[in-house]
């Protein structure tokens, strides 16, 4: 692979997978989702306070005790022998707060370098890598608010490029009543060095709003996720969706498939949980956008479905998840968490 050709194509991963808001921003990869539970949910579950550092990761106002001395390791063989994960510790300060911090990073792997003339030059390699820093504090029972301060770095071969950034989230969570609300700004943050010039560009601010109900006296949770808010009209124009003629004059028919419902759903995430018992969950979920931006007309498969399950075994927490983005690509998502202080309670 000749190195030029090589860097497009990485610069492009990162700048975006889909193609309405591909190219319009840098560091798109801080957005696929690493954590398995949150893969099979569609890509997308800031609504959920339980113990689970993983989901904390995307919204830090869900840090909490719970989560003290607790350590999450996840990790996702993706496309192109692509692969990416992440490392994270909480701990828990009484009468102060929450504190995390996660490194994730994202392996591109290695590239054969060439000359025009196709003669090895050698090898080079490609990576990005996120140092992020979370705080959460409960403001009552059933309010509280958290902030991600993310350092990033980019390495594409001989281009680099360095930025920072900055989550808040808010979240209401009623366990009574079992709803849960959460809110979520991600990605304030600025660009300090760029990739091959002095323009710099827009990192990938998005606005968030989730929502879920866990049911008093049946095994589901069910949520629905509203993301890319800030932007109203994720749609876009296909060239190659099908085109219908008309027989009398000959002319293209419009067909208007951008109207109120179809703008409202590119923004929207379905998800459930089946709580079986507090040892095993099984997830699914449901991302319109991805289906419709990634499918193929007459072969849509199951783009867009996820799936996954939860296993408590001993003190450990497994997690898999398993994200469908086209009828002949998936993602495979393994996550697992343990939580120190179980030890040290079974030593008591």
């Amino acid at each position: 692979m000749k190195p030029y050709f090589s860097i497009v194509v990485l610069l492009f991963f990162t700048q975006g997978l889909s193609a309405q808001l591909g190219g319009s921003s840098v560091y798109n990869f801080m957005d696929i989702p690493s954590s398995a539970r949150v893969a099979s949910l569609g890509g997308n579950q800031i609504a959920v306070r339980d113990n689970d550092l993983n989901l904390a990761i995307y919204n830090p106002a869900l840090l909490n005790k719970e989560m003290g001395n607790q350590l999450a390791l996840s990790y996702v063989k993706y496309f192109a022998d692509i692969n990416f994960g992440f490392a994270s510790y909480a701990k828990h300060i009484d009468s102060v707060a929450t504190f995390a911090a996660t490194l994730q990073f994202v392996d591109y792997g290695t590239f054969n370098e060439t000359d025009e003339t196709g003669a090895e030059l050698g090898t080079f390699k490609a990576g990005d890598y996120v140092l992020n820093l979370a705080g959460g504090y409960e403001i009552d029972s059933l309010f509280s608010i958290g902030a991600n301060v993310k350092f990033i770095y980019s390495s594409l071969s001989v281009y680099s490029s360095y930025g920072a950034a900055v989550d808040v989230a808010g979240t209401y969570a009623n366990p009574a009543s079992g709803w849960t609300a959460s809110a979520v700004l991600r990605n304030i943050g600025y660009q300090f060095k760029t990739y091959t010039s002095d323009e710099r560009e827009n990192l990938p601010f998005q606005v968030q709003f989730g929502v879920t109900k866990k049911f008093k006296h049946a095994p589901f949770r069910l949520g629905i996720m509203a993301e890319q808010l800030q932007k109203w009209d994720l749609t876009y124009d296909d060239p190659n969706a099908p085109v219908t003629i008309d027989p009398t004059t000959g002319e293209v028919v419009s067909q208007n498939k951008n109207g109120f419902g179809e703008q409202l759903m590119r923004h929207l995430i379905f998800n459930a949980e089946i709580l079986l018992s507090k040892n095993f969950h099984i997830r699914i979920g449901y991302n319109y956008r991805r289906r419709q931006e990634l499918k193929i007309n007459d072969r849509p498969g199951t783009a867009g479905l996820s799936w996954g399950m939860g296993l408590r075994i001993s003190k450990f927490h497994l997690s898999y998840g398993r994200a469908t983005y086209h009828h002949v690509g998936a993602s495979n998502h393994f996550t697992v968490a343990v939580r120190f202080a179980d030890f040290a309670r079974k030593v008591e």
